[in-house]
């Protein structure tokens, strides 16, 4: 296993919560095969926050983020040591299902990934398959709300059986995305660079509703934006190399870091 390129000594500024965290990781390593992608991370996500991963290209801030929902369970050659706790409990121990453990957390990709199917059966697909409603009407019932929740209800109600989720502009089918993700009724919502790919409007209504749906879900972004980090994100954790060097509120870590690593990277010299 290679041996990292270096050692820092990571800052973690500290933040007051009322609540304890909802996800704690602890001594998480990660490689695939011989090459280490995490270095020993210690990180907390608590509930009602928006906690978003920065950090120059590479350095394992989309891996963190599967890591938290078992997306790499089916990754060859994988190994992973350290703990990831969700209200208390491992969730790598062998007792926990993971696709049960999945169902706890929406994800929203970089590009907006509607399925070709029906703007109603976009979001009525996972709740459907999972048996989350009791009859067709509690369903018909869930969908709204969820497309109400992701800001599109009035722009697609007359149109829900009629188009797909691909006729739709890009920053819709990325709200459309949000409302499939929510449709399962997660407690956390993994977004991997969420308006990376929509124009600036569509990128406002979506950072919008983030900050309105963390009322009650945890959010983990990855942004390469340091402006939109800085306008919606409670906390920040910088990544280098599989480090994480520095975390903190957002204000604290973009105005006063701690770090080499991650004065570097607030100051455009490393990206």
């Amino acid at each position: 296993m290679n041996a990292p390129a270096f050692d820092p000594v990571p800052v973690h500024h500290p933040v007051v919560r009322n609540l304890p965290p909802l996800i704690e990781v602890r001594g998480l390593d990660l490689w695939y095969g011989a090459r280490q992608a995490l270095h020993h991370v210690d990180l907390d996500l608590f509930p009602a926050e928006i906690l978003a991963f920065i950090g120059p290209s590479g350095c394992g801030k989309t891996t963190m983020l599967k890591v938290l929902n078992r997306m790499h369970d089916e990754v060859r050659d994988l190994q992973l040591k350290g703990r990831v706790l969700m209200h208390g409990q491992d969730i790598y121990a062998p007792d926990v299902d993971p696709p049960l453990h999945r169902r706890r957390f929406g994800w929203v990709a970089q590009r907006p990934d509607p399925f070709p199917l029906s703007i109603y059966d976009n979001v009525a697909y996972g709740p459907s398959i999972h048996g989350l409603t009791a009859n067709a009407a509690e369903l018909a019932d869930h969908v709204e709300k969820c497309l109400r929740r992701a800001d599109l209800w009035d722009e697609v109600k007359d149109d829900l059986h009629r188009k797909t989720g691909l006729d739709l502009s890009l920053g819709q089918q990325q709200r459309l995305c949000i409302a499939r993700a929510l449709s399962n009724k997660p407690e956390v919502l993994l977004m991997d660079e969420p308006t990376g790919s929509i124009d600036p409007i569509a990128t406002e209504r979506v950072e919008r509703l983030l900050l309105d749906l963390k009322a009650d879900h945890a959010i983990v972004l990855i942004t390469h934006s340091m402006a939109e980090a800085r306008r919606i994100a409670d906390r920040v954790a910088v990544f280098h190399m599989g480090w994480l060097v520095e975390s903190g509120p957002a204000a604290v870590v973009f105005d006063r870091p701690a770090t080499p690593e991650a004065r570097a990277f607030l100051a455009g010299r490393t990206g």
